[in-house]
């Protein structure tokens, strides 16, 4: 997809990897896409709603009650608007909650609403990006038509190695072009 002119709808969950969030909004604004900020609330501890917000140029929601500004319940405007939905970084509990059908935030909520592509990027702890439960999941939201760039194999926020970190920002894009 080329994503000039398009908008795109960024989530963001609550791990370390969040703060690549603002690589990845100013890699799209490069490119000229419109994006869109909603973040989980765990998300909020590790980066600034203030800090995506000055970068994508646009309101970040976090929070299910907030208005967009417009007539329309924010996650629905957002679900409307999208061209693509990316979620980076997505941990196992977001992943999680989107293969069994929780809607109870603005990021899950949309995504339940939404008729775009969703792109997912996990990024966790290698133990638990190998745990069977969250591979499950993995595969049911693939079956469902959910696309998905794996996490990529490096140095964990804990300090060991393994394959958990969130995709290269030319992996992403590189999916994101493809789709």
């Amino acid at each position: 997809m080329d994503v000039k002119g398009k908008t795109i709808v960024l989530g963001v969950t609550g791990g370390i990897a969040a703060y690549w969030a603002a690589e990845i909004i100013g890699a799209l604004r490069d490119r000229e896409a419109d994006v869109h900020v909603i973040m989980t609330k765990n998300a909020t501890h590790f980066i600034s709603p203030l800090t995506l917000q000055t970068i994508s140029e646009n309101k970040v929601l976090t929070n299910s009650f907030e208005l967009s500004g417009e007539i329309e319940i924010s996650h629905i405007s957002y679900a409307k608007k999208a061209d693509l939905i990316l979620v980076a970084p997505a941990t196992a509990n977001f992943i999680g909650k989107i293969a069994t059908g929780i809607a109870d935030d603005v990021l899950s909520t949309t995504i339940m609403a939404v008729n775009a592509p969703v792109l997912i990027c996990p990024a966790m702890n290698d133990m638990m990006w190998a745990n069977k439960i969250v591979q499950e999941n993995v595969e049911k939201l693939k079956k469902h038509g959910y696309y998905f760039v794996d996490p990529e194999y490096g140095v964990m926020a804990c300090g060991g190695m393994g394959v958990g970190r969130l995709a290269s920002m030319e992996s992403i894009l590189g999916k994101l072009m493809a789709l």
